[in-house]
């Protein structure tokens, strides 16, 4: 089982930024799945989720008409768009897949927000 997060780096305020986790090893399209952050210092907490069918998303209000989450069961991929970045979205950006009797994690993706 995998989850590799990419599309990680360092951006500008205001910016803007496209995160993919891609999955392999389970099914895919049977998972919920999230994206999580963790900035230094801090818990992690929850960005986004997507169902998955793709037909229910849900986010943190810090995010809300910022992000936005979505999928490709064809490609085994969960994305998300970042816009109109700030500082305080410097984080480490994780993906996880989550069924019953079930929980994956990837190893996360970093983006750094400064000018």
């Amino acid at each position: 089982v995998q989850l590799v997060e990419s599309g990680g780096g360092l951006v500008q305020p205001g910016g803007s930024l496209r995160l993919s986790c891609a999955a392999s090893g389970f099914t895919f399209s049977s998972y919920d799945m999230s994206w999580y952050r963790q900035a230094p210092g801090k818990e992690r907490e929850l960005v986004a989720a997507i169902t998955s069918d793709g037909g229910r998303t849900n986010y943190a209000d810090f995010v809300k008409g910022r992000f936005t989450i979505s999928r490709d069961n064809a490609k085994n991929t969960v994305y998300l768009q970042m816009n109109s970045l700030k500082s305080e979205d410097t984080a480490v950006y994780y993906c996880r897949g989550r069924r019953i009797r079930a929980d994956y994690w990837g190893q996360g993706t970093q983006v750094t927000v400064s000018s």
